[in-house]
């Protein structure tokens, strides 16, 4: 199939499948006389697994070790599983913080007036030079 079946099939854009192609994430697809791009149902099925990965927060790198460990048939499971489970502890991270971002603003926008005065405390914050973690 070509770059746009491919694409379809697989839910991946035709720039990023360029894109994944150009990192070594996923072969060079074979190529016809006129120099089109040929892929086959295992490149579709490889381009539906990053999409997948990707779509769950996976990192390139961890993307490319979990593609890696899944085309490995002598695996261990456990690798795939240290890969998850930091993998969510980096989310759960992220959460906090984001969480404590909305906190702040949510605050900083209680305490705005939102009137025609010029004051505004959302500004006044930004505009504060300490660093909100103590230094």
């Amino acid at each position: 199939m070509n770059i746009g079946e491919a694409s379809r099939a697989s839910g991946v854009s035709a720039k990023m499948i360029r894109y994944y192609e150009s990192i070594g994430l996923i072969r060079a697809p074979l190529r016809t006389g006129n120099n089109y791009r040929v892929y086959s149902t295992e490149d579709v099925h490889r381009l539906r697994f990053i999409r997948r990965a990707r779509d769950l927060g996976f990192s390139m790198p961890e993307t490319e070790a979990l593609l890696a460990l899944w085309q490995d048939r002598t695996r261990s499971s456990a690798d795939v599983r240290a890969i998850a489970v930091q993998h969510v502890a980096d989310l759960e991270k992220r959460i906090a913080e984001m969480q404590a971002m909305t906190d702040t603003l949510r605050h900083l926008v209680h305490c705005c007036s939102g009137d025609d005065r010029p004051d505004c405390p959302i500004l006044n914050d930004l505009a504060n030079q300490r660093d909100h973690h103590g230094h």
